[in-house]
């Protein structure tokens, strides 16, 4: 570690903590050539879940993207805010899950992870949600997924 102070590359660890949180060590350190003392932080490098769009893109995973949808499928219905948060944090983890090592999920494993938790929360919300996320075309999609609904939660 070189030293803020002088330049140096030799150093001395005096002490070493663990944050909080336990995602990284703080260090105390003294440099060899000066005596200055400084404070480094080691953290682990994170690769973030990459999302497989439709068309074979992919980006980031955005958690706000799911808000969005989510805000819209609920649109004048009787859902919380805070029923939503935890949909989307359950559905958060379960993405680190699924993507594993690989760290990716495609689109559609994600909105059928968001359809599962919806369909127990409100069926109309549902059912707005499964429109956009399967591409609905006619009004015979929209009966089959209402009678599917039907069957799954009776």
């Amino acid at each position: 570690m070189r030293c803020p102070f002088c330049g140096n590359l030799e150093d001395k660890v005096t002490d070493s903590r663990s944050l909080a949180s336990g995602s990284a060590v703080r260090r105390r350190r003294e440099c060899l050539s000066c005596g200055a003392r400084f404070t480094s932080y080691e953290r682990i490098e994170e690769r973030p879940v990459m999302v497989i769009k439709r068309d074979g893109r992919r980006e980031p995973f955005d958690r706000t993207k799911i808000e969005r949808g989510l805000e819209r499928a609920i649109q004048k219905r009787p859902v919380s805010p805070m029923e939503i948060d935890r949909l989307v944090n359950e559905v958060e983890d379960e993405v680190a899950i699924v993507a594993g090592v690989e760290r990716e999920a495609s689109t559609k494993t994600i909105g059928e992870m968001v359809l599962a938790r919806l369909g127990a929360l409100d069926k109309v919300a549902y059912i707005r949600f499964a429109s956009v996320c399967r591409h609905f075309e006619n009004l015979e999609e929209f009966v089959e997924e209402i009678k599917r609904l039907g069957e799954k939660h009776d």
